[in-house]
């Protein structure tokens, strides 16, 4: 236990417990301890968005050359994705890589989910990431209320606070081997908030809350409640 205590977010869901990014992942996170819900989102050939982490489903089929109807029962749309989610904080990552074979130059995907947050009206508890940053600023630019992070994987981190701060992002999404104190600390004094992925090991979580993260992504939030214990009331 430590006196910093970060939001514990479900990454794709309770996805250690349920098939990730699923509807069972989604809804099971908050009683396994969940204060927030991470869930990757791309779209289909009928333009329709859905839950998925590869651009392609287990048998190679792309999704971007499916219709929503094609897609397994298993693969949610945002919707229902956010519906699952309850009243829980959702972090969004809107999946666009250009070495993909579903990368989306005109931003139609973050206008969507701007679209569907907008008609929600749930853009306070809607964090929404992507490692494209281009992507991001399209959300920022279409809501600018809407909290935005900028994902990365990249040892230079004060290139990556410094690219998120110029930007305008509130958060910064780094992989947490390459997070310290020293990085939350230089973030947290630029107004950017620090949440890492993802971290299972409880060592890994302690030393993290120590260096005063914001929040942890991790596939076990069970694991993160008994770790971390209950947020203050």
């Amino acid at each position: 236990m430590t006196t910093n205590r970060p939001t514990i977010i479900a990454h794709r869901g309770a996805s250690k417990a349920h098939r990730e990014n699923t509807v069972e992942a989604f809804a099971a996170a908050g009683p396994l301890g969940a204060e927030a819900v991470e869930l990757d989102v791309r779209r289909t050939a009928d333009g329709t968005l859905v839950i998925h982490h590869d651009p392609a489903l287990d048998d190679g089929r792309t999704i971007l050359d499916l219709a929503l109807a094609d897609l397994p029962g298993h693969v949610p749309t945002l919707a229902q994705a956010l519906d699952a989610c309850g009243g829980l904080v959702v972090n969004v990552e809107i999946k666009n890589d250009p070495s993909e074979p579903d990368f989306d130059a005109d931003e139609s995907v973050a206008a969507g989910v701007v679209d569907e947050i907008d008609r929600r009206g749930t853009a306070a508890r809607i964090l929404v990431s992507s490692f494209h940053r281009p992507t991001i600023d399209r959300v920022r630019a279409l809501m600018p209320e809407l909290a935005t992070a900028l994902l990365h994987a990249d040892p230079d981190r004060a290139a990556r606070l410094a690219e998120a701060v110029d930007h305008g992002h509130r958060a910064l999404h780094p992989w947490f081997g390459f997070v310290d104190e020293a990085l939350v600390d230089e973030a947290h004094a630029a107004g950017v908030a620090v949440n890492v992925w993802t971290v299972d090991e409880p060592e890994a979580m302690v030393r993290l809350a120590a260096a005063g993260v914001d929040g942890i992504v991790t596939n076990v939030p069970d694991v993160a409640l008994a770790t971390l214990g209950p947020r203050p009331a």
